[in-house]
C-alpha cells in the first residue's frame, strides 16, 4: 500500500510538471524607436518622439519609458508608465506605441531607457536621440527699434556667451556669412545663475530690431558651445519687420534741424516724404536696397505743443506706420549779448504758445511787451543798453516772461576803459594871477568812446592830491572854470582829469599838474602896498621941505 501511494503521487507530480515544461520560452523583448515629427534621431526640448516596439510574454501590464537628464541620478529621470496596447494572440506578444515629449535638457545625445518594470537600472533596450538648441521670442513683428526678448531651451549647460543673429537677407544654409547678418545682441552667461543644468537660459537675453527690408527675416543664437547654426541644427525664429520710423530728437524749436529715420520699407523704394502734423516737412527720398533711409529736416514754424511725425512712401501707406510724438519747444532769443551802452538789444523767438503776451524787463524795468502770432512767432521787441549803476557792472540781466514762464539772459556790458585825456592848460609848473584869487580855466583833450565819455576834475595841495579842494564829476565839456567862489589864493596847486564812458569804466586819472597862484601873499602884498605909501609919503615930505623959504 505504501508502495502504490507514493507511485500515485509521483504520478500527479508529473502531471503537473508536464504542461509547464510544455509551456513556450519567454522571447527576448523587441523594441523600436521611429521619428515622430522631427526624426528619428533627434528633436528640439518639447518634440515627440515616437517610441513603439512589442514584447513577447510580457510579466504585467506596463513598460516603462526612461530619459536620461545629464548630470542628474536615475531615480530623478523622467519617466512614463505606458500600458500596453493590445495583445497580438497569433504572435504571443504585448505591442505598444507611444509619443514621448522630448523634456527640458541640455543640447547632446540622451539615452531613452525602455524598461519591464520601474528600475532604470533594469533596462531592455536602449536608443538614443540628439537634443538641438533653439530660442523663441516675446515679439515677432514690428518696426526697428523693437525691443525683443530672447528666451532659450536646450543648449549646453556650460554656455558662456550668447551672440544674436539678425539676419538681413535670406541665410540659404550661409548661416557664417556675416555680410548677411547683423549682431543685434549679445549676452554673458553666469553659468551659475543664468543657465539651469537642463540648458535654459534663466536670464532672458534682448535685442534691438535693426534697419531692415520690409518682410520675413530671421533670427538666430549662437554661443560658445553651440557654435555652429548648421552642425548644432540650432533651431531660429522668423521676425516680421513692419515700416517704422525713429526720432533722433524728439523735440527741438522751428528752426532746429532734426534726423529721421526709416526702416522696414520695401527695397529701393520712391518718394518717400517725412510729415508733421500732415504737413510735409521734407520729400524726395529713396530707400536703400534694404528698405532703410535716413533724412533731416528743419522744425517748422509752429506754436509750442505735441505734433504727430509720419511718413510715406510710393509703396509704404501713412496708415501702415505709427506715429511718433515730436514736441516743439519754444526758442528765444537776444542779440546782440555784448555791448556798449546805447547798443539796441532785440528779443525775438518762435515756438512760444500761439496768442500768447510776452514781456520784456532790462535790469528789472519793463522795456516792452507783445504778443505771439496764431503760430507761437513773437515779433521783434527792441530797446537800447543802458546802464543806470554809479559803478561799473558788467552782467545785465534780461527777462522774458509768457505763460508763467521766464527765460533769463545775460547782456555783458563792454569793460573796455577810454583813453586817459590829456591835459591842457593850466600848463605844468606856471604861476597865475598877482595877488587876489585866481580862477583859472582847466583845460583837456576829448576823449571819444562809442558809449560816450563824461569827465571827473580834481584840483589838491599835494601831488598825490590827498586832500582835494575841488571836485567835479560828469562834466560833458573838455573845460571847466573855477567861480569866483572857487577862487584860489596864493600858493601850489595840482590838478587831475579821468575820462568816464557810458558803462562807468574809467580812464584812471592823468599825472597831475602843478600851478602857483599869485606873487606874493596876500598879506605881503599889503604890507608892500603900506610900505610904498609910507616911501612916497617920505619923499613928498622931504622934497616940500627943501622948496621952502628959510626964515
Amino acid at each position: 500500500m505504501k508502495v502504490l501511494s507514493r507511485l500515485a503521487i509521483a504520478m500527479a507530480i508529473c502531471l503537473m510538471v508536464v504542461p509547464i515544461m510544455a509551456s513556450p520560452v519567454e522571447a527576448a523583448g523587441s523594441f523600436r524607436v521611429s521619428g515622430g515629427t522631427v526624426g528619428s534621431d533627434g528633436g528640439y526640448v518639447g518634440d515627440e518622439i515616437r517610441v513603439y516596439g512589442s514584447w513577447a510574454g510580457s510579466h504585467g501590464s506596463y513598460m516603462y519609458v526612461y530619459y536620461e537628464l545629464f548630470g542628474e541620478d536615475k531615480d530623478d529621470w523622467p519617466y512614463e508608465k505606458i500600458r500596453y496596447d493590445e495583445y497580438d494572440d497569433v504572435d504571443d506578444r504585448y505591442e505598444f506605441d507611444y509619443d514621448l515629449e522630448i523634456p527640458n535638457s541640455c543640447s547632446g545625445e540622451h539615452d531613452i531607457l525602455i524598461c519591464d518594470d520601474d528600475d532604470p537600472d533594469d533596462d531592455v533596450d536602449t536608443v538614443q536621440v540628439s537634443v538641438y538648441p533653439y530660442i523663441e521670442i516675446d515679439e515677432d513683428q514690428g518696426p526697428e527699434g523693437t525691443e525683443v526678448k530672447v528666451m532659450g531651451t536646450g543648449w549646453d549647460e556650460d554656455e558662456s556667451e550668447i551672440e544674436i543673429r539678425f539676419y538681413l537677407e535670406d541665410p540659404d544654409d550661409d548661416y557664417d556669412d556675416d555680410d548677411l547678418y547683423v549682431v543685434a545682441g549679445s549676452s554673458d552667461i553666469d553659468m551659475e545663475t543664468d543657465i539651469d543644468n537642463l540648458g535654459k537660459w534663466q536670464e532672458e537675453v534682448s535685442f534691438t530690431v535693426p534697419s531692415a527690408s520690409k518682410g520675413s527675416h530671421w533670427v538666430y543664437a549662437v554661443g560658445d558651445e553651440n557654435d555652429d547654426i548648421a552642425d548644432c541644427e540650432i533651431m531660429g525664429v522668423e521676425f516680421e519687420v513692419e515700416p517704422g520710423i525713429s526720432l533722433e530728437d524728439t523735440e527741438g524749436s522751428p528752426g532746429d534741424s532734426a534726423t529721421i529715420s526709416g526702416s522696414g520699407f520695401e527695397d529701393e523704394e520712391t518718394d518717400i516724404q517725412v510729415l508733421l502734423d500732415g504737413e510735409r516737412v521734407v520729400g524726395g527720398i529713396t530707400a536703400d536696397e534694404y528698405g532703410c533711409w535716413r533724412r533731416t529736416f528743419t522744425v517748422p514754424e509752429a506754436a509750442k505743443g505735441n505734433y504727430e511725425v509720419t511718413a510715406e512712401g510710393y509703396k509704404t501707406k501713412e496708415k501702415d506706420i505709427d506715429a511718433l510724438e515730436f514736441e516743439v519747444t519754444p526758442r528765444v532769443a537776444l542779440s546782440p549779448q555784448t555791448g556798449d551802452v546805447g547798443t539796441t538789444l532785440t528779443v525775438s523767438g518762435k515756438g512760444f504758445p500761439a496768442n500768447e503776451s510776452v514781456t520784456v524787463t532790462y535790469d528789472g524795468v519793463s522795456k516792452g511787451s507783445g504778443t505771439t502770432t496764431g503760430k507761437g512767432t513773437l515779433s521783434d521787441l527792441s530797446f537800447a543798453a543802458e546802464h543806470s549803476q554809479t559803478t561799473h557792472t558788467t552782467d545785465h540781466t534780461v527777462i522774458v516772461t509768457y505763460d508763467a514762464t521766464t527765460v533769463s539772459f545775460t547782456f555783458v556790458m563792454e569793460s573796455e576803459a577810454p583813453a586817459t585825456p590829456s591835459l591842457s592848460s593850466p600848463a605844468n609848473g606856471v604861476r597865475l594871477g598877482m595877488v587876489s584869487k585866481v580862477t583859472p580855466v582847466f583845460q583837456w583833450k576829448a576823449v571819444e568812446d562809442v558809449s560816450g565819455v563824461s569827465y571827473d576834475l580834481q584840483v589838491g595841495t599835494s601831488p598825490d592830491l590827498a586832500q582835494v579842494l575841488i571836485s567835479k564829476t560828469g562834466l560833458t565839456e573838455t573845460s571847466y572854470a573855477l567861480s569866483k567862489m572857487e577862487g584860489l589864493s596864493y600858493g601850489t596847486y595840482y590838478w587831475r582829469v579821468r575820462a568816464v564812458d557810458g558803462a562807468m569804466n574809467d580812464s584812471g586819472w592823468t599825472t597831475p599838474y602843478s600851478f602857483k597862484s599869485g606873487l606874493l601873499p596876500f598879506w605881503a602884498f599889503i604890507a608892500s602896498v603900506a610900505g610904498l605909501v609910507v616911501l612916497v609919503g617920505a619923499l613928498v615930505f622931504l622934497l616940500t621941505r627943501r622948496g621952502a623959504p628959510y626964515d
